[in-house]
């Protein structure tokens, strides 16, 4: 009997949402809808863009594997790059929709 390769994502830079979570008392409302996200995140199989839009309907697509979330009703944006072949998320942002405004999505 062979091995069963796991589809799972893998989440890299958990500690780019900690340190956020952490960094400020008005981020505390944060906390929880990052971690269920960080969760479900985890639990996917994220093969395409039409996957992520499958499991997450708000989320935003853009080109080259980014893709922006929101979570605690629309109060922050997480970043992410998704390398799809390897089911591998890279955590690039999470903050306010200030914040997001703040910065270019795209490279960051």
């Amino acid at each position: 009997m062979g091995l069963r390769y796991s589809h799972r994502v893998r989440v890299i830079a958990l500690s780019t949402l900690k340190a956020f979570l952490e960094g400020k008392p008005s981020h505390a409302d944060a906390r929880d809808p990052a971690m269920a996200w960080y969760r479900q995140v985890k639990a996917a199989d994220w093969a395409s863009p039409a996957s992520v839009k499958r499991d997450i309907r708000n989320a935003s697509i853009l080109k080259d594997g980014r893709v922006v979330f929101n979570i605690a009703g629309n109060k922050y944006r997480i970043v992410v790059w998704i390398n799809y072949p390897h089911r591998i998320v890279y955590i690039r942002f999470i903050g306010t929709h200030r914040m997001y405004d703040a910065i270019d999505a795209q490279s960051i």
